[in-house]
């Protein structure tokens, strides 16, 4: 519990002190994000605001969990952790490249989305290699509350895949307003960190610590009105993060319910785009979901309220589904 602790608030106190650093920094060289057109008209006063802020959460994740949770995994022989904490990185690291390409051309694109969907398929088909190699998941996924197991052979590693690259993406799309990402992001993490208290997963309870730890100094920086965006390194890590912890807790099938609103972000995409083309009108008001409700009128907070609110009973219930499977 002290190692859970010291995870947390060594993860914390990092990430804030990297930020009230670096923050002044980012703006006097001018690495601001640039707000594309097609966006809500009144985002342009955000132009210029720093990005790439998840740099420094992922720095302060990352130190603690190295720190408190990967010398005594790796005594137990157990590297599941390394595992996790690696893939998330890899996954931090392209959206990286994506913020990268974006400042030093001083243009909103990044990365192509081909690009991405390569990098995001083949770091996703990584893990599960290495995942399946070490004995962690195999190619069964259980249906919660009962004890059937489907098993999907060959085809479970393609759906697992495709699953992964669009949640990672979906949480990508949930970064669009101040707080909100990281909000839902943290409310999952803390559901995972109550799940590895009940049930005495340390590894688990170190690293969704140190998660919350670096979130809550990022939204502290981050809440409306923004001092600094994650960027596409932190959304991108964070959707990870998400997806890990569905395999980290034989419940993958779950997170299509625990993370919801990544799922409707990136469907109301789909739909928009679809319904425009077949129509040549427009759905909703906008999309991602959350533009459209802030056309609606609907507040910055106010969305981030309701979001997080809907975020909170999904992992509730999700919640008391893992504590029944797993008692």
């Amino acid at each position: 519990m002290i190692k859970i602790c010291l995870s947390f608030v060594v993860s914390l106190v990092i990430t804030a002190v990297l930020l009230k650093v670096f923050i002044p920094v980012l703006r006097k060289v001018k690495l601001g994000q640039k707000i594309l057109e097609i966006g809500p008209n009144w985002h342009k006063s955000k132009e210029g605001t720093p990005t790439m802020g998840g740099l420094f959460f992922i720095t302060g994740i990352a130190v603690s969990v190295l720190i408190f949770g990967l010398p005594d995994a790796i005594r137990r022989g157990d590297y599941t952790v390394a595992v996790n904490l690696g893939f998330a990185v890899l996954t931090g690291a392209v959206g990286f490249i994506d913020d990268y390409v974006k400042l030093f051309k001083k243009q909103n694109k990044g990365l192509s989305p081909s690009q991405k969907m390569a990098f995001l398929i083949v770091t996703s088909g990584a893990y599960l290699w290495v995942m399946n190699a070490m004995g962690k998941i195999d190619t069964k996924i259980s249906i919660p509350l009962t004890d059937l197991q489907i098993e999907l052979g060959v085809f479970y590693y393609i759906i697992a895949i495709l699953v992964m690259v669009y949640l990672i993406n979906c949480a990508n799309l949930t970064d669009g307003i101040d707080g909100l990402a990281g909000s839902i992001s943290c409310i999952i993490m803390t559901m995972f960190f109550i799940f590895s208290l009940f049930f005495e997963k340390q590894d688990m309870g170190v690293f969704t610590a140190a998660v919350i730890g670096a979130l809550l100094a990022f939204l502290y920086f981050n809440f409306y009105p923004a001092k600094v965006f994650m960027g596409d390194t932190g959304s991108l890590f964070l959707g990870s993060v998400t997806m890990l912890m569905g395999f980290w807790t034989n419940a993958s099938i779950l997170i299509f319910f625990i993370g919801l609103i990544y799922f409707i972000e990136g469907v109301s995409v789909i739909l928009q785009v679809g319904y425009y083309k077949m129509t040549k009108k427009r759905l909703f008001k906008m999309a991602p979901i959350h533009h459209h409700f802030e056309m609606k009128g609907w507040s910055e907070l106010k969305i981030v309220g309701v979001f997080s609110a809907v975020t909170v009973v999904c992992c509730a219930v999700a919640y008391v589904i893992l504590y029944f499977n797993n008692i």
